[in-house]
């Protein structure tokens, strides 16, 4: 049966992504940001997103059987709105608001869909709108997408959906079956954001530079126990530091927190600034500990049975972006494969509301192999971008059949030089993975410091990722596990630490993408000429932007940001744009200069 499902996530006031579904194939997927150019997008519609994913499948509104969105009414008579309620019995307000009106953000979401859809065209009247709830969506992303047959463990953590904050459960034959969530404010998701905002970083942005400066500290120098707990089978979250609403909340320059004046008291001041110092480098190190330690300690209370069964685990939701927890639970023996969402978070939930839909209408969704789902542009659209644009770039047509692109950029990058690489389709989710990248090369010494300082303009402590080919992830990783996504890391085999440094973490691992040709054939290309030159065929990746901004979308926005930091190389598609004064020696293998 024919069957046309679009997703649309965006019911959390951030990271709003569309989705669509033909027949069981994810055809397109996109994040509001990249168009809107604005970080998160945080209280906007995916109006762009979604116009994208129609135009891209060549189809009308009309065409649509379903939209699919990932937040759901939650009834009175289930334990959710009562716990909330019960658990922030200090804000009596927003627990009678809880229960007397514990929908409003639904209804409120839904009637912004309305509107976002009849802007698109749609005719309310003849599209359905489907509500799955927020973890669920979570979950069938995750189940959904990993291509397990078998009966498979499905773990969700994140900040918290409609109340739920963490979800345990299985798939088998494709369906979903719960068996465990907890409440806000018990979330997991919800503390490590606390802390991430008590260490200097915005919440639903920084959480990963705080798993980033975590190796730099010593977990064993503060003991954070008494932030949470589990037992019983039950999480429980202090609120007397974290997670906390109303005027408990901490509060400076007019800001509230989501920790108390007691974590201060407790901790010392809130960092500030960019140096990871004593003793926040031991706080973020602590809150890692205390993180992974629950995590694991919930996957086996709730999932220990299952794994030892099957040894499959698909698990998403914010918390499967934690790549440190991923590794130990990779470790773990009882599990033979980890499938995590790349677009683990709310962005990914378009994903999960659409296919959670189509495999309940009987349309079995298909393994998700890769995220190059986003726009593309021909070599037309970026001269013509190139043209348009007010620095008049200087560009340059590389011509030599198929292998033109990936000898060049090797060896430019093989001298030590940065370039900006954009080629194919953009990436749906929170990682470069080769469509829309800034590569370095990983034995070449300081290029992580210059993308670092001069081009990113970020925290000089934070890592990049190796993106490499599938014959060497086995040597350099140690394990044949798939990794195509980076969601993983791996300790970094010892000879490969010194081989490509640029790209090994100050704890000797590395979060690595292990690419097949058949994904990205220009990119794994690129790689094998690398290889040539320097005898490895790793790349080191990084997303094509600067700090605060989103990932870039088109030619102009790559120009943009291209002009705006200290880049001398731009390969789009087949055109190679340079700075002024940058010498490009001349070859027959070109076309003549814009």
């Amino acid at each position: 049966m024919a069957l046309t499902i679009l997703g649309l996530s965006g019911a959390l006031t951030h990271d709003p992504s569309a989705a669509l579904y033909i027949d069981g194939k994810l055809v397109a997927a996109a994040e509001e940001e990249r168009f809107v150019r604005d970080k998160h997008a945080k209280n906007r519609m995916p109006y762009e997103a979604a116009r994208f994913c129609l135009d891209f499948a060549g189809i009308k509104p009309k065409d649509v059987d379903l939209v699919a969105i990932p937040f759901a009414p939650i009834s009175i008579a289930e334990k959710a709105r009562w716990h909330y309620a019960k658990r922030y019995w200090y804000a009596p307000d927003r627990g009678l608001d809880a229960i007397f009106a514990g929908n409003r953000r639904y209804y409120r979401y839904k009637r912004r869909i309305e509107w976002c859809l009849q802007q698109l065209g749609f005719d309310l009247k003849k599209v359905e709108i489907v509500p799955v709830e927020h973890h669920l969506a979570h979950a069938s992303s995750a189940y959904h997408c990993s291509g397990f047959t078998e009966k498979t463990a499905i773990m969700g953590i994140d900040g918290k959906g409609e109340y739920a904050t963490t979800f345990f459960g299985w798939g088998e034959n494709g369906k979903i079956h719960k068996i465990k969530e907890f409440y806000d404010p018990d979330s997991l998701g919800g503390l490590y954001g606390a802390l991430t905002e008590y260490l200097g970083f915005e919440m639903l942005d920084g959480e990963y530079k705080v798993m980033g400066m975590a190796p730099y500290g010593d977990a064993e120098k503060y003991d954070f126990s008494r932030l949470a707990k589990f037992e019983n089978g039950e999480l429980v979250i202090n609120t007397d530091y974290a997670n906390v609403i109303g005027f408990r909340r901490y509060k400076e320059k007019g800001k509230g927190y989501y920790f108390s004046p007691k974590l201060i008291d407790w901790l010392g001041p809130k960092r500030e600034g960019d140096i990871a110092d004593d003793p926040y480098i031991h706080y973020a190190a602590s809150m890692q500990k205390l993180f992974e330690d629950l995590a694991l300690q919930m996957m086996d209370y709730y999932l220990g049975d299952i794994l030892r069964e099957t040894g499959k685990l698909a698990f998403a939701g914010g918390g499967a972006l934690n790549v440190k927890l991923n590794q130990k639970i990779i470790a773990r023996p009882e599990v033979k494969e980890l499938f995590v969402q790349p677009a683990s978070g709310d962005s990914g939930t378009a994903v999960g509301a659409a296919s959670y839909v189509s495999e309940a209408r009987g349309v079995p969704v298909e393994k998700m192999e890769h995220v190059y789902l986003g726009p593309s542009y021909t070599n037309e659209d970026v001269i013509a971008a190139c043209a348009r644009h007010p620095a008049q770039p200087q560009w340059r047509k590389l011509e030599n059949g198929v292998t033109a692109v990936p000898q060049r950029i090797a060896k430019i990058l093989a001298d030590g030089n940065p370039v900006a690489w954009f080629q194919g389709r953009m990436e749906f989710g929170p990682r470069a993975l080769g469509g829309r990248s800034i590569l370095g090369c990983p034995s070449a010494p300081g290029v992580a410091d210059r993308i670092n300082e001069q081009i990113k303009f970020r925290e000089r402590w934070r890592p990049f990722c190796p993106s490499m080919l599938d014959r060497v992830g086995p040597q350099m990783l140690q394990t044949d596990h798939p990794a195509p996504f980076m969601t993983f890391t791996f300790e970094v085999a010892e000879e490969w630490k010194t081989r490509v440094p640029e790209v090994v973490h100050e704890d000797g691992t590395a979060r690595a993408q292990v690419l097949k040709r058949e994904y990205n054939p220009r990119y794994y290309d690129l790689m094998v000429e690398l290889e040539k030159l320097t005898g490895n065929g790793v790349a080191l990746n990084t997303s094509l932007n600067r700090r605060g901004e989103p990932m870039i979308c088109s030619p102009t926005d790559a120009l943009n940001m291209f002009y705006g930091s200290d880049l001398e190389y731009l390969i789009m598609e087949d055109i190679l744009v340079v700075k002024p004064g940058v010498q490009l020696e001349a070859g027959a293998a070109e076309a003549s200069l814009g």
